[in-house]
């Protein structure tokens, strides 16, 4: 009976606390509402740029998100020679892979990978076609001979499977939609992951820039229309991977691209003077300068 009424008594005290608490409480609400009533309506702020009331969706528009399910495997491998980024996407659990714009001087570096994790490399695709986008297809196939070459149909090159808008590529659970993205060159196209909220802009679309316009088949108004209609449309979060970077970035995302790119936050006549405009210095080796559709046969 001692244990019964010290546990009896204990309990009382703890419910005349949390009435104290729950009190004390209720005092702060009621300042707080008092104040909040007397300051004209004028919203709270932190600093002077933030409201409270927008404070949680401006944190959700700026930090994206982390879309990666458990079975999606995404590697950003890089040339210093040329700063073209390769990726190796895969599906985690039946080791089914793609390789997204290959370098032919870095290939060996690409298959000791695969062959570390055990990649079963389905595709290797390209977004465009520049010699620093060119892949060995002879090189690959002799080490991976299951490995299909596919590049847009409007490169007029030869390939295993030769892509169209709309086109679907399934490698294992995933899927990468071909977006038909030209303006950099014809022949250009974005590879968009939506299971993932990721997708692979090659050229088009760099972080904070775009792909020149000055070279063969560039066209100022049809790489800006490629941009906002087919990368833009996307969902602000969704991750962009870019084909080159010359100042260490990354990653970015469609929401920061639509309100910091400072070529793309221009009206389109003011972004065709710009490219039109820019007096980029020419490869000297004709890299990049020409298309090469004949290294795909």
């Amino acid at each position: 009976m001692t244990l019964f009424w010290r546990t009896l008594r204990f309990g009382v005290r703890n419910v005349r606390l949390s009435r104290q608490t729950s009190s004390c409480f209720n005092l702060s609400s009621w300042a707080f509402n008092s104040t909040k009533s007397s300051t004209t309506n004028a919203s709270v702020s932190i600093g002077k740029y933030l409201p409270v009331n927008q404070l949680c969706r401006s944190f959700s528009t700026h930090i994206e998100r982390q879309p990666h399910s458990e079975h999606f495997f995404l590697r950003q491998l890089f040339d210093r020679e040329s700063c073209t980024y390769t990726y190796l996407l895969a599906d985690a659990f039946t080791k089914d892979a793609v390789v997204i714009d290959p370098v032919i001087q870095l290939v060996d570096r690409d298959l000791e990978i695969v062959k570390e994790l055990g990649l079963n490399i389905r595709y290797a695709l390209s977004t465009h076609m520049h010699s620093d986008h060119t892949t060995t297809v002879q090189k690959l196939k002799k080490y991976l001979p299951s490995c299909k070459t596919a590049i847009s149909a409007a490169s007029g090159a030869t390939a295993d499977i030769l892509v169209r808008h709309g086109d679907i590529i399934k490698f294992g659970r995933l899927n990468l939609e071909v977006r038909a993205t030209p303006g950099h060159t014809n022949c250009c196209v974005t590879y968009v992951c939506h299971e993932e909220g990721v997708a692979f802009t090659g050229d088009t679309l760099l972080i904070r820039g775009c792909g020149r316009t000055d070279f063969d088949q560039g066209d100022p108004e049809t790489l800006y229309m490629s941009i906002f209609n087919q990368i833009f449309s996307l969902p602000n979060t969704h991750r962009l991977y870019p084909g080159h970077d010359y100042r260490g970035r990354t990653v970015t995302t469609v929401y920061e691209e639509k309100r910091y790119n400072p070529r793309l936050t221009k009206s389109r006549e003011e972004f065709i003077q710009i490219m039109k405009t820019l007096n980029l210095a020419h490869a000297t080796d004709n890299q990049m300068e020409h298309s090469l559709p004949d290294s795909f046969k």
